[in-house]
């Protein structure tokens, strides 16, 4: 929250709790605790769905459904500086594909198994810099993300919504 756009994910998931959800579903806001969510996992989850600050190079406020299983559009990077192949290595800030791996390395050691299906909300930035705030196109696609998320939510947990994920999937 104190890098601009990069709050977006609390922003979305604040929004979210507003909402009845279905049986069944926890809402967490983890914030820089990536660590924390990795373990968290380790109890067991059926699908995982991430909301963050998603640099994909769209216009600022575009929304993104990512099937991190899916070849063409499972490469998940965070707005934040990042080590080769994507993966910031920060403990406190970790980008949702450094907290897949640090997952799969956790289940490979334990036995866990992660998550079926994991999917990112993400939010194309416009501002990552030092600030309080989300900037307007940001903002304006909070509750945009809110209803992709609740859509998500009624899909995956047999609600009455029965689209196929692939039209879930939204660009503005």
């Amino acid at each position: 929250m104190f890098l601009g756009d990069d709050g977006f994910g609390g922003e979305a998931v604040r929004a979210l709790s507003a909402h009845p959800l279905p049986d069944g579903v926890e809402v967490t806001d983890f914030g820089v605790r990536g660590v924390h969510l990795a373990y968290q996992l380790l109890d067991g989850y059926d699908t995982l769905v991430l909301v963050d600050a998603t640099a994909r190079g769209g216009e600022p406020g575009t929304l993104y459904l990512i099937d991190v299983d899916d070849p063409e559009t499972g490469a998940v990077a965070g707005p934040g500086p990042a080590e080769p192949g994507g993966a910031v290595l920060d403990g406190h800030h970790m980008s949702p594909d450094a907290v897949l791996a640090l997952l799969g390395t956790l289940c490979a050691g334990t036995g866990s198994r992660p998550p079926r299906r994991t999917y990112v909300v993400g939010c194309e930035p416009a501002v990552v810099e030092e600030g309080i705030g989300l900037s307007r196109p940001v903002a304006e696609a909070v509750p945009r993300a809110v209803g992709m998320l609740r859509d998500l939510l009624r899909d995956d947990t047999g609600g009455t919504d029965h689209r196929p994920l692939h039209e879930l999937r939204r660009s503005s």
